[in-house]
């Protein structure tokens, strides 16, 4: 294991300290808490405490009081790491119902994936009960770029947002079949949005293919992407058409489940 860092330790203990920062620790009761308030709590060298005050307000984990100088409260950042938690927790539940319920109707494998950066993360699954299948996990990490959640994924970013991510980054190949150029990577993208489904053909694994559709939350933005993964004997034209309907079906009412009014 490796070791605690101090820094970081004192920097959360200073957060934690705003889940019970009620009357309890402060005769106002209004959740700010002081440099004062903090060095008794913890029992911290003042300069230290007004180090990561002033370091945790700067990246907007902490916001000043403006009209109580000296005073802090919880910053917008620790509001969105909150609702992303929630977000994937109820994702992660949602996910696996939903996927269950689609995969029992085609009978082929199906996954919610997230996207960090350039890879996809699987959050939820549900197994085919075909001897042949796709075998994979939750939790599983891949290159976006070769699979057909994370090109759906990656084709919902903002224009700018996916120039930063794949800019000067190497595509590297899963099989012979993987995206490898940013150009090719952008045209199938435009692809992508304008059919509203990805469909990727033995570019992360040689002998499956899959199809993937958006999943929104309450706000309207893509945070997720379901898809429907089959072993390449099984797979065709028609078979295409049909789980790819299926598949967006499937992300519509995973969609609603997360708020989205205007899933389908």
């Amino acid at each position: 294991m490796g070791r605690h860092v101090p820094a970081v330790t004192r920097a959360l203990d200073v957060l934690e300290l705003f889940l019970t920062a009620d009357g309890t620790l402060t005769a106002t009761g209004d959740g700010a808490l002081s440099a004062r308030d903090v060095v008794h709590r913890l029992r911290l060298p003042r300069t230290t405490v007004h180090e990561l005050l002033t370091t945790l307000a700067a990246r907007s984990y902490l916001s000043t009081v403006p009209e109580r100088p000296g005073r802090y409260r919880l910053g917008v950042r620790t509001h969105q790491l909150g609702s992303r938690y929630a977000e994937q927790l109820d994702l992660a539940a949602e996910g696996r119902r939903v996927a269950r319920e689609v995969a029992a109707i085609c009978d082929e494998t199906v996954h919610v994936a997230l996207l960090e950066d350039t890879d996809v993360v699987y959050v939820a699954k549900a197994d085919s009960t075909h001897a042949v299948r796709m075998v994979s996990a939750a939790g599983r990490r891949l290159p976006a770029h070769c699979t057909a959640v994370g090109k759906m994924l990656l084709a919902s970013l903002p224009p700018a947002d996916l120039e930063s991510r794949i800019d000067g980054r190497e595509l590297a190949a899963m099989t012979p079949h993987s995206i490898t150029g940013h150009d090719a990577l952008r045209a199938a993208l435009a692809v992508i949005r304008e059919r509203g489904v990805a469909v990727e053909h033995r570019e992360s694994n040689p002998d499956v293919s899959c199809v993937a559709a958006p999943v929104r939350d309450g706000g309207g933005r893509v945070v997720a992407a379901l898809s429907v993964s089959v072993p390449v004997i099984r797979w065709n034209e028609d078979r295409e058409r049909e789980l790819a309907e299926l598949a967006a079906e499937g992300a519509a009412e995973l969609s609603v489940r997360l708020g989205h009014r205007g899933a389908r």
